[in-house]
């Protein structure tokens, strides 16, 4: 039925969507920690350091991947709501013709 394709679709997005806000929401902890590990610098040299950093890189890649992927979800869990409304109002014409 409709409405378990929507569950499932639902389910998978809300896992997908609390992936990409942990990392979204850990962005700046990450940052702090790798600033930290780089030892006694000035402040905006470890910044720029960890910044231009090929794993900084990989960090926020994978945070915008797991957003795109929450995203992607999303849009998949909206098209089954649309269907099933569509399915509906197809349903509903059905009976107000058969009336006629």
């Amino acid at each position: 039925p409709w409405s378990e394709q929507y569950r499932v679709a639902a389910k998978a997005w809300v896992e997908l969507d609390k992936a990409a806000n942990m990392l979204e929401e850990t962005k700046s902890a990450v940052l702090s920690q790798r600033m930290a590990a780089l030892g006694d610098i000035p402040v905006s040299h470890a910044e720029r350091a960890v910044k231009s950093s090929a794993e900084w890189q990989d960090f926020i890649k994978s945070m915008v991947d797991a957003r795109a992927q929450a995203n992607l979800k999303k849009v998949q869990m909206e098209y089954l709501r649309m269907k099933f409304m569509e399915w509906n109002s197809e349903n509903a014409n059905r009976r107000a013709e058969s009336r006629l």
